[in-house]
């Protein structure tokens, strides 16, 4: 199934007569990966908590497959098939990378009560399935606490998936990573958006992960969307180039 997943209409917040984000509208399809970029400050996680209804704009509407989100909870939002993940990990580390899925499984059920009764067995192989496609599996015994970053990072990709959203938000998936981790995390995220058919946002600073894989860039400066387009578009914007990117970035 095509077409559009998240329609935002004239979005606004400010922060003590600050204005954070201001007047934004756009919408994203399923099947596309697209990246929110722009200068610290710009207004990409505030425009991101508004999505995810940790924040409620002072104006504007979220639509998720056509139903109005603002005033919602987060835990409605995530109901709705929304999955996201944090620049900082959320993860218990006192847990295994298994026991971390199985949870987010469970609590997708509305069974959470259970976890504390005999649940070894419960959602262990839709748990296990979610840790393969994130390329974990070998990991599913170790402790949170003690894992690289890098597969720190897939655990949480593995939870966001686990209500089978439809819009995967991503606040810098790869911050903290290196070189190599953040091309395997982007090429895993490209595959699941294509083979799910579903649609992600995420919000990047490094710009050879946004290029490399995004299939469309929108641009926040001073809380307004500045510039939208396919990244060769975004990358020849001359009002890009000189708020964020710089002139000679190619």
């Amino acid at each position: 199934m095509m077409g559009e997943l998240l329609e935002v209409k004239h979005l606004s917040k400010s922060f003590a007569g600050i204005q954070a984000v201001n007047d934004i509208s756009f919408s994203i399809n399923r099947g596309e990966l697209v990246s929110l970029i722009g200068p610290n400050g710009a207004g990409k996680s505030t425009c991101f908590n508004m999505l995810n209804g940790q924040i409620k704009p002072d104006k504007g509407s979220v639509r998720i497959n056509g139903r109005e989100t603002v005033g919602m909870s987060p835990d409605k939002i995530w109901k709705l098939g929304v999955g996201r993940t944090f620049q900082i990990t959320a993860t218990f580390y006192s847990m295994t990378v298994l026991e971390n899925v199985r949870i987010a499984l469970i609590n997708d059920a509305q069974k959470l009560y259970s976890f504390f009764a005999r649940t070894e067995k419960l959602y262990h192989e839709e748990a296990m399935n979610l840790l393969e496609q994130v390329g974990i599996v070998d990991q599913r015994d170790r402790l949170c606490g003690i894992l690289a970053y890098g597969d720190l990072k897939r655990v949480e990709l593995a939870v966001a998936l686990a209500n089978n959203p439809g819009l995967l938000l991503m606040d810098e998936p790869t911050a903290g990573m290196s070189p190599k981790e953040r091309v395997a995390l982007m090429a895993l995220t490209h595959e699941i958006v294509k083979t799910k058919n579903i649609a992600a946002l995420f919000t990047e600073h490094d710009m050879d992960v946004v290029f490399n894989h995004a299939s469309r860039i929108m641009v926040l400066a001073r809380g307004s969307l500045i510039a939208s387009g396919m990244p060769d578009e975004i990358k020849n914007n001359q009002m890009v180039q000189e708020i964020y990117l710089g002139a000679s970035f190619t």
